[in-house]
């Protein structure tokens, strides 16, 4: 179960909106989303959780790139949305490279052959992905630093992480409006 809210910075304050994730399938898909609640090309961040199992954090201003942290890699490239973060924060080629390797004909064999050497059949069976991404924080960790929440508080983060830190910018009372 996914929670996902934008919260929009204005001269008034935070104004928080749920918001849902169902036609995003990549990070340009999720900046826009974030765009279309700027007001004044102010600060947008969205916040992405699974179930306690790990949350991000996307920050958009105006038309600079999305800065983006994320409390455990390896959980969030388990999932959809957590997918989309970790490819743009750890290359878009994780788990790419493999199919299209093994479309190739590099040694002769034919597709859908095992290339079997000395009877190893299971050699080389682990995801490229699997190997390539960590377990822990990924990301800019000083995303909310000018916001008052600075990197080794967002690091200690565990339980209620996006409403400790919606109360450490001043906007618990508007997340929780919408949660």
């Amino acid at each position: 179960m996914y929670f996902a809210a934008l919260l929009a910075r204005t001269e008034d304050g935070w104004e928080a909106s749920d918001t849902e994730l169902d036609d995003v399938e990549t990070l340009s898909d999720l900046t826009d989303l974030a765009r279309e609640a700027s007001v004044d090309e102010d600060t947008v961040l969205v916040f992405i959780e699974q179930e306690d199992a790990w949350f991000g954090v996307v920050r958009v201003e105006g038309e600079e790139d999305p800065r983006i942290y994320v409390s455990d890699a390896a959980a969030a490239a388990r999932s959809s949305y957590g997918e989309i973060l970790t490819k743009e924060l750890l290359g878009s080629d994780l788990d790419d490279g493999a199919d299209d390797l093994d479309a190739l004909d590099l040694d002769g064999t034919e597709d859908g052959e095992p290339d079997v050497a000395d009877g190893d059949e299971e050699a080389d069976e682990t995801p490229v992905a699997a190997e390539s991404v960590p377990s822990g924080p990924a990301g800019d960790r000083e995303i909310l630093a000018d916001l008052g929440m600075s990197e080794k508080e967002l690091l200690a983060l565990d339980t209620d992480a996006l409403g400790e830190i919606a109360d450490s910018l001043g906007a618990a009372e508007v997340l929780e409006t919408v949660r």
